[in-house]
């Protein structure tokens, strides 16, 4: 059997999935791997076009019960997520976004409730902060490691905010998913082997950072480092039941607030 898995090209994503798809633990599945930015796998998802895939949380209100969320491979930790980074405005009126479906985005719209937002795609948010185009940005992927460097300035940590006001973890700014028309036990079967895949990279980190390094645009080995271990950690192995709750509970405030659907959530 041979399944299409997507991931985002990120050190994270490259990190986690490293040795499945070089073969280096068993599974029942080949990969056919496709790579591309994670508001692109967000809107695959919702049309179920991908058997497994990296999505936002955010997402997961959308594509619902069309897939199984797995336990393993989330990208989340507690007391901090996504910056809102400023040059030299103090009071923000129009932030940047990575995407209609990110989790970034939705945090944006539960902690700032009386800014706009504008989409930028993520690797160019710093960009249109320091030119001045959008007077603040929400940070994805190595921007949360690398603003300083542009002159830029926090003046919010998104999952500081949501830990104060859930006391839970940050929602996963990734997690994955498997289609449920495939069923159950190749959900388990995935889940399993993702797990060995973290695992393996873990216990042999210079070479699986080696491999993250291919798609660390521009860090060094020591942010690429840094930023895996950001979100590569205890919940990418098993998000328990606080991670499962922060899930719900994002999408629950969403929804309450009139900006999701009512999620339906399936996980494994």
């Amino acid at each position: 059997m041979e399944l299409l898995i997507g991931h985002s090209p990120d050190p994270d994503d490259a990190f986690m999935f490293y040795a499945l798809k070089r073969g280096l633990v068993k599974a029942p599945f080949t990969v056919r791997e496709f790579l591309v930015d994670i508001e692109t796998l967000n809107k695959l998802a919702i049309h179920g076009r991908i058997d497994v895939t990296a999505v936002s949380t955010h997402a997961m209100a959308y594509i619902g019960s069309k897939y199984y969320i797995l336990r393993v491979g989330a990208s989340m930790g507690l007391r901090y997520g996504p910056p809102v980074v400023v040059g030299n405005t103090a009071r923000p009126e129009l932030v940047a976004v990575p995407g209609t479906y990110t989790t970034a985005t939705l945090l944006v719209k539960l902690a700032m409730p009386n800014v706009k937002t504008v989409e930028i795609p993520f690797d160019k948010i710093m960009d249109a902060v320091k030119a001045g185009v959008v007077d603040a940005g929400a940070l994805i992927h190595e921007g949360q490691i690398t603003y300083e460097r542009y002159g830029l300035k926090k003046i919010m940590d998104l999952g500081e905010w949501w830990y104060e006001e859930t006391k839970l973890p940050t929602p996963p700014l990734g997690l994955d998913v498997v289609k449920a028309s495939l069923g159950i036990d190749v959900a388990k079967a995935v889940k399993e082997a993702l797990l060995e895949s973290i695992r393996y990279a873990m216990s042999h980190r210079e070479e699986a950072l080696s491999h993250a390094m291919e798609f660390s645009r521009g860090l060094n080995i020591s942010d690429t480092d840094k930023f895996v271990r950001m979100y590569v950690n205890e919940y990418t192995m098993d998000m328990g039941i606080d991670g499962e709750k922060s899930i719900q509970v994002l999408l629950e405030m969403g929804h309450e607030r009139g900006l999701l659907p009512e999620p339906q959530l399936l996980f494994i």
